[in-house]
């Protein structure tokens, strides 16, 4: 019984004993727990954000006032706006994400676009009658017709040559040198032709009809002449416009229209002629900008010696630059298009990327030229931009704005021409200019905004200067005006 009571005694100090230990180890835990929780302070909110529009912020939590939904804290310590969003390797390698450098690189613009075939308006001939008098008979033609050169049109009745030719017989039967010159030349002023002076002298036989003829090759474009009317001096018989050559009008856009440049090279495939390619060359840019399209209308001129090309064909044309300018490209699948702007997400060390905002120029094959934003040898992302952009928006990451590089960028310089200023009209100025090759804006007489008054100080109407301007969401604005022979 003793040992049962000592077993029993034991058994109890040693549980005792244990709770105890428990106790001590969980007053030594908390303990522990209370001294790291007063140790780690709170994080200090810098400000709140809506991820939708990370670069608004607001110094009091609340609701957004752009989307239904509350405003986000930006605690110190986060990913800042400099470093820009980190993300993990393992996160990257799982989206596929692939980078790129900004490369500089010698480019020759090219562009795709489509043309109307139409006349070659220079090649024109006007058929007119050079005397009065009367139609008597016509060749059975109509506009539209294919004709060769001295295709008879009509024969035409002159009394005035009747007279003019007794007279001429007449001197020269006198033999006086200077009355026979004299005669001769009155009727060359009647209109009479060089072969019919030549004909009258040959076989002294008067003719006072004339078979009127084309003077060239071509089609008949109109056709005013009838049996038995009356003809006066200088009335319009007949207009042939040659074919030998034609005018391929193509409508070009005009934020491609930098690519276009007279004499470049044009190859053009006809739907009429499947497989046939014809080379040409740009022979003009005309100066009117169609408001409707946005175009620009090129003339490319097109041999036609067989004549299979006819006006109102329509034709797939590939315009190209005839010189190579140095240029930023980066791959055209590394943009973000936001609608107001456009973004890249540049890569930093340590996996950090940044939301940078671009000016964009041509497309060059799979890549865009890059006007402003980015430099030589940085890294962009090619794939995968759009879940980072949207990790740096929830993260509170302000895009980098071009206004915000514009101390430290080495972006490309403003595209310039030369202008004369036409009008000045507050914050408005009106240029004669050349062509701003970058943005792809010809010569012409335009009215543009200023990016500041301060820009058009001293500069009066007729001034000759030197125009720098960039493109904006709204258009062209002009970012200098330089007065010729005056130092910046």
């Amino acid at each position: 019984m003793k040992t049962q009571h000592t077993i029993i005694a034991l058994s109890i100090g040693a549980a005792l004993l244990s709770l105890g230990i428990v106790g001590g180890r969980m007053s030594v835990t908390q303990h522990q727990a209370a001294n790291t929780s007063a140790a780690a302070p709170e994080k200090k909110v810098l400000y709140w954000f809506d991820p939708m529009k990370p670069d608004a912020h607001f110094d009091q939590p609340g609701q957004s006032p752009f989307m239904d939904m509350a405003l986000v804290p930006k605690y110190a310590g986060d990913a800042t706006e400099s470093a820009g969003v980190k993300i993990n390797a393992q996160t990257l390698q799982n989206t596929g994400m692939r980078q790129a450098k900004v490369e500089r690189q010698m480019v020759s613009l090219s562009m795709d676009a489509t043309g109307i075939l139409a006349f070659n308006e220079r090649d024109v001939s006007i058929e007119q009658a050079r005397s009065n008098g009367f139609v008597e008979r016509v060749w059975p033609l109509a506009p539209g017709d294919i004709i060769a050169a001295g295709q008879p049109l009509a024969e035409v009745l002159i009394p005035e040559w009747t007279a003019a030719q007794q007279e001429y017989l007449a001197v020269r039967a006198s033999g006086d040198a200077n009355l026979i010159s004299a005669a001769r030349e009155r009727l060359r002023l009647t209109g009479m032709p060089a072969g019919a002076i030549s004909e009258l002298e040959k076989n002294g036989k008067i003719s006072a009809r004339q078979t009127l003829r084309s003077t060239q090759a071509g089609v008949i474009q109109e056709l005013s002449v009838r049996n038995g009317m009356t003809l006066t001096t200088g009335q319009t018989l007949a207009k042939i416009n040659g074919i030998s050559s034609v005018w391929l009008d193509v409508a070009v856009p005009e934020a491609q229209s930098a690519a276009v440049q007279i004499g470049g090279k044009a190859d053009v495939l006809l739907a009429a002629f499947p497989g046939v390619s014809l080379n040409g060359k740009v022979t003009a840019i005309l100066p009117t900008l169609n408001d409707a399209s946005r175009s620009l209308k090129v003339r490319v001129e097109l041999p036609n010696k067989d004549g299979r090309l006819r006006p109102g064909m329509s034709a797939q044309v590939k315009l190209a630059s005839n010189s190579s300018n140095s240029a930023l490209l980066v791959p055209t699948e590394a943009i973000i298009r936001t609608g107001k702007r456009s973004l890249v997400m540049q890569l930093n060390a340590e996996n950090h990327f940044m939301p940078i905002e671009v000016t964009l120029g041509a497309e060059v094959g799979d890549k865009t030229i890059v006007l402003n934003g980015l430099s030589e040898g940085q890294k962009v992302v090619a794939s995968g931009q759009f879940l980072i952009d949207s990790e740096a928006n929830l993260a509170g990451i302000k895009t980098k704005l071009l206004d915000e590089k514009s101390a430290t960028s080495n972006a490309i310089a403003l595209d310039e021409a030369d202008a004369t200023i036409k009008a000045i009209d507050g914050q408005q100025v009106t240029l004669a200019h050349g062509h701003f090759k970058v943005v792809g804006m010809t010569a012409m007489t335009m009215a543009y905004p200023v990016a500041r008054i301060d820009i058009l100080k001293g500069l009066k109407v007729g001034d000759k200067v030197r125009a720098g301007v960039r493109q904006s969401d709204d258009g062209l604005i002009i970012e200098q005006l330089i007065k010729q022979g005056v130092q910046p």
